[in-house]
């Protein structure tokens, strides 16, 4: 929608409300709504102000200590929203309502580099100074339970009724009991301006997975940010509950947020080796890049505790760094040919970022390309069982600390940046390292 789509439907009262928002460090959409009128008199030439310590808030919205950004010693003043108006959107699935999505910047204009949005924009910015743009796409899996969110809370997320009584896994029986709230959620995110795929049923009981139309990487971010919004309220609307967690359950596979990516130039896939008939030396290089990499930003694919639950063994999940050709037990899968010929990163989990998952990726893939690294051999087998391949971070704390530790990071981010997400992590530790379970709970109340 443009600027003069939006004018019109505010006159003719079709739109009344515009949700003005950014997306913090956990890839929630944070800001205010205005009257539409104000927002075309007022917000839309100048922006408008959000409390600095919307970076530096936990899950909770608590301020946090240790952070440079904003702190109480700074006063948390305010830092400024400035509309992207290439974002603007109806949102189908509230009444006469519009969004816009802001950039997080500094008085005087100054982005604030520690956003994740600008982090993305920096980097697609350094990868067309290379003369490359970066095709991608995320693959979003989820939870669906017969439940409402209030049900849930108040029943401290236990006993909770998934949508489906068995596995679902590319089901199509199943599937139409839920179908009345899967036909809302792909109509309206189509009519959002968020380009669907499709929908199938996973693994788990009452697991889906929606994929989306491959683009440029900030688009991509900033659809998978107002979907996962957006799929929570179409759901909460039917009375019903949606989890984006990595692993609710260790009983069930985890969430994930596969990451398709190829590397284009001149309207061709530079993946792609045509006379040969297979992956480029671009294409090696990029993959090995991720290869040497990812392991030290795996903060970035992984940025919540529940996270490293999510890989297990025979889970769907990778837990080695290996690639291979159309082979699900490793990190790195290589699928299609030609157009299609892409990288698919198995390793974000549902809760990932997007932007800072995207950035993570084109990063140590150029890292890979300027270091004229090499991918080595596809592995063949079962990576999950041998011993031989380099695991993954087994927890946010050792993520946390490759992350502190990486030069690459430190070299292409920024130091101030990489402390920012460091402390931003290891505070997620201490939350949960202060925290009572119920496991510890069900394990030690009566028996020791």
């Amino acid at each position: 929608m443009n600027l003069q789509v939006l004018k019109a439907k505010i006159k003719s009262a079709e739109i009344d409300s515009v949700i003005v928002g950014f997306p913090d460090v956990f890839g929630r959409l944070v800001g205010k709504r205005f009257t539409g009128q104000f927002f075309l008199d007022h917000v839309l030439g100048h922006g408008t102000h959000g409390c600095s310590y919307l970076l530096t808030v936990d899950i909770e919205m608590e301020p946090m200590d240790g952070f440079k950004l904003a702190n109480w010693e700074k006063g948390f003043g305010d830092f400024e929203m400035r509309p992207d108006v290439s974002t603007l959107r109806v949102i189908p699935w509230q009444a006469a309502t519009a969004l816009v999505l802001c950039d997080f910047q500094r008085h005087g204009g100054k982005p604030v580099n520690e956003a994740p949005r600008t982090l993305l924009q920096r980097q697609v910015q350094l990868l067309g100074q290379k003369k490359f743009t970066c095709r991608i796409a995320s693959e979003l899996e989820f939870f669906l339970f017969n439940n409402t969110y209030h049900e849930a809370f108040a029943g401290g997320y236990r006993g909770l009724t998934p949508s489906s009584d068995y596995r679902i896994d590319y089901h199509t029986m199943q599937l139409a009991r839920d179908e009345a709230l899967f036909r809302s959620i792909r109509n309206q995110m189509l009519a959002g301006d968020i380009p669907v795929e499709s929908s199938k049923g996973e693994w788990g009981r009452g697991q889906h997975e929606i994929n989306f139309v491959y683009s440029e990487p900030v688009g991509v971010a900033d659809r998978h940010v107002i979907f996962k919004q957006g799929v929570k309220e179409i759901a909460a609307q039917q009375g019903k509950a949606v989890s984006f967690m990595p692993k609710p359950s260790m009983t069930e596979p985890g969430s994930s947020c596969h990451i398709d990516n190829s590397l284009w130039q001149n309207g061709r896939n530079v993946f792609w080796d045509a006379r040969k008939k297979t992956g480029s030396q671009l294409f090696r290089q990029f993959l090995g890049g991720l290869m040497k990499y990812s392991r030290e930003l795996c903060y970035f694919f992984a940025p919540t505790i529940n996270a490293y639950k999510r890989y297990q063994s025979a889970s769907w999940a990778p837990t080695k760094l290996a690639w291979s050709h159309d082979n699900r037990t490793v990190g790195f899968r290589v699928v299609g040919e030609d157009k299609s010929f892409r990288i698919e990163n198995r390793m974000p989990g549902a809760d990932a970022n997007p932007y800072l998952a995207f950035a993570a990726t084109i990063m140590a893939g150029m890292a890979g390309i300027e270091e004229r690294l090499d991918c080595g051999e596809d592995y063949s087998g079962n990576a999950y069982v041998d011993p031989a391949l380099p695991s993954l971070p087994k927890t946010l704390r050792e993520a946390a600390e490759l992350l502190n530790q990486s030069r690459l990071a430190r070299r292409v981010l920024s130091d101030e940046v990489v402390d920012f997400y460091v402390h931003t992590a290891r505070l997620e530790v201490a939350a949960f390292d202060n925290a009572v379970t119920d496991w510890e709970r069900t394990r030690y109340f009566e028996r020791i």
